[in-house]
């Protein structure tokens, strides 16, 4: 199979970390034992040595042109006070009518918001930001409750850590859950982070460990995936109320228990799927669905295909 390209935008003052998070993800830059999953190319509007935010330069020697070919067009965290050129918003959307998907990570977002390509559906970018793109492109549903948005032919992220996230998550689309997971274990990062940006506001949160109730109970559930709990057996684990741990939860992943747990086992089934021989029935009972139906009624519910679609498309191995 053909590899994708990609290609992603450079610009005067761009942040290095933002410039590495797609060269990294989709393409091993700088990882050691990596190989690349994409042919990556990083383009600007006027090529040569380019100022960065971090007081040196970079060297970028492509052009726009590379839109024109790209399988997906990636435009990292854009400067707040710059005005994307005509130029730059007519090789986006040309790019898109192509039938290239276009990225915006972070404050990227807001160039694609005034490209046009998303007008009337949602976007994602930084909860800090959001109000300005509302003002600004208030022809765009901003969403600053999730970490990202995915809308096939347009995917926007929100803040720093999201734009991994997001890059993680098109990794997991194209090439499965297994490739996601070896690259997030090279990066050291959670090869899936679930819940909002809800748990960002006003302050980061840890990963979950067990040093506090909710992650407790995270380790407590996944360890359980294959057994039948109910929320109050849940609560009293790490004894809390189960009132309490509903809020607690709520407030720390932005969802609740009940969904995370599903989300956690639909998880786990796409992994056995992706990466075993076993039956969907017995995947079922592994995940902790407890019938082949159910997890073939959540598992189109969220991935938006069958299990046995899935399997045929991402199964290690296949041919």
């Amino acid at each position: 199979m053909r590899r994708r390209t990609v290609a992603v935008l450079a610009f005067p003052q761009i942040s290095p970390f933002h410039l590495s998070v797609p060269t990294l993800v989709f393409g091993g830059a700088g990882l050691d034992g990596v190989e690349g999953l994409y042919d990556v190319t990083v383009c600007a509007e006027h090529p040569g040595s380019m100022p960065t935010g971090a007081g040196y330069a970079i060297q970028v020697d492509a052009g726009l042109e590379t839109m024109a070919v790209a399988d997906l067009v990636v435009i990292p965290s854009w400067r707040e006070g710059m005005t994307p050129s005509p130029a730059l918003l007519d090789a986006v959307t040309s790019a898109h009518a192509r039938g290239a998907r276009v990225v915006g990570l972070c404050l990227g977002t807001f160039v694609v918001s005034a490209s046009g390509i998303a007008d009337g559906r949602e976007v994602s970018t930084h909860w800090a930001a959001a109000a300005r793109l509302t003002s600004e492109q208030p022809q765009v549903e901003v969403r600053d409750d999730v970490l990202w948005t995915d809308l096939g032919d347009v995917i926007t992220s929100a803040g720093a850590a999201a734009a991994l996230d997001c890059c993680l998550h098109i990794v997991r689309s194209d090439h499965g859950a297994a490739a996601a997971t070896a690259l997030a274990r090279a990066l050291v990062l959670a090869p899936h982070r679930t819940g909002s940006q809800a748990q960002y506001i006003p302050a980061p949160v840890v990963a979950a460990s067990a040093d506090d109730p909710i992650g407790r109970a995270m380790i407590w559930a996944r360890a359980r995936l294959t057994e039948v709990f109910d929320l109050d057996e849940w609560a009293e684990a790490v004894h809390l109320s189960r009132r309490t741990f509903t809020r607690r939860f709520r407030e720390r992943t932005g969802t609740s228990p009940q969904q995370w747990l599903l989300d956690q086992r639909v998880d786990a089934a796409r992994t056995l799927l992706e990466s075993s021989d076993e039956s969907v029935d017995r995947i079922a009972e592994l995940a902790g669905f407890g019938s082949a139906v159910s997890l073939r009624l959540h598992f189109r519910q969220r991935l938006g295909v069958s299990p046995a679609a899935h399997r045929s498309t991402f199964r290690v191995g296949a041919a």
